[in-house]
This record gives structure tokens, C-alpha cells and sequence, in this order.
């Protein structure tokens, strides 16, 4: 028996695969994809620097200076604070000017605990405009 030659055509459709369906799963994952990776946020605290340069203050406009250096040790006016009283010395220095700021210059290679615990001892001395300065 002879097969007809629409019968070899016919067999060979059926042997192929369709390739439509594995498309249409790809790019359904795609833009689920695209989709979520849009909506997610990574947690940190929002840094705004100065873009100007730091000008010399007036001494009746004087900032608190909190030095944080490599080793994790907060120096207030070239003396050495212990940690746990750093909100009395803070609120020491504001009360001598109360419109005085906390500058916050940290040493790359502190740690953010450290920077973290200056700035919650100024908001607790009742000091809100903590300002961080980079290294000269």
C-alpha cells in the first residue's frame, strides 16, 4: 500500500511542535516580572547632603560638632563622651545656644549604630536640625 502524498504532509504536520503556547507563558512571566519588580521599595533613611560648601559660622551661631572615628568613639569639643551621657552634653551645648545645630561628622569606617545613637541623643536633648558631615 501506497500512501498518497496528502497523507505524508499530514503526518508531518503532526510531528512538528507548536511553539505558541510556550511563547505566550514566557511573556505572560515577563510582565509578571516587570510588573512586581516595580513595586518594591528597599527600607533606608533618606540622606539630603548640602550642595553648597560648608561657610564659616558666626560664634554666636556656633554648631554642636559630635566627631564619631573609626573606632566608634564620639568625641564632643576634643573630649571623649561616654555613650550614656551624650543626650546631658548635648543638651548642655543647646542650652549655651539654643540656636546652635548637631553637626554629625562619622568616620567611613563607623558604624551605623553608633551614628544612629548620636542622632536619637540629639532628638531626645530636644535638638531637631542634625546635620552629617562628610571628612576633611
Amino acid at each position: 500500500m501506497r500512501k498518497h502524498l496528502d497523507d505524508i504532509h499530514a503526518d508531518e504536520e503532526e510531528n512538528e511542535i507548536n511553539l505558541t503556547p510556550m511563547l505566550d507563558v514566557v511573556f505572560i512571566m515577563l510582565i509578571f516580572f516587570i510588573v512586581t519588580a516595580s513595586f518594591i521599595k528597599e527600607a533606608g533613611i533618606d540622606v539630603n547632603r548640602p550642595d553648597a560648601p560648608v561657610t564659616e559660622s558666626k560664634p554666636e551661631d556656633a554648631n554642636i560638632l559630635v566627631v564619631i572615628n573609626a573606632n566608634d568613639e564620639i568625641w564632643i569639643d576634643r573630649r571623649l563622651i561616654d555613650p550614656r551621657a551624650l543626650r546631658a552634653n548635648i543638651e548642655r551645648l543647646h542650652a549655651e545656644n539654643p540656636e546652635g545645630s548637631v553637626v554629625i561628622q562619622a568616620n567611613k569606617k563607623s558604624t551605623n549604630k553608633v551614628l544612629v545613637w548620636v542622632m536619637d541623643s540629639s532628638r531626645t536633648a530636644g535638638v531637631y536640625n542634625i546635620s552629617i558631615a562628610d571628612q576633611r
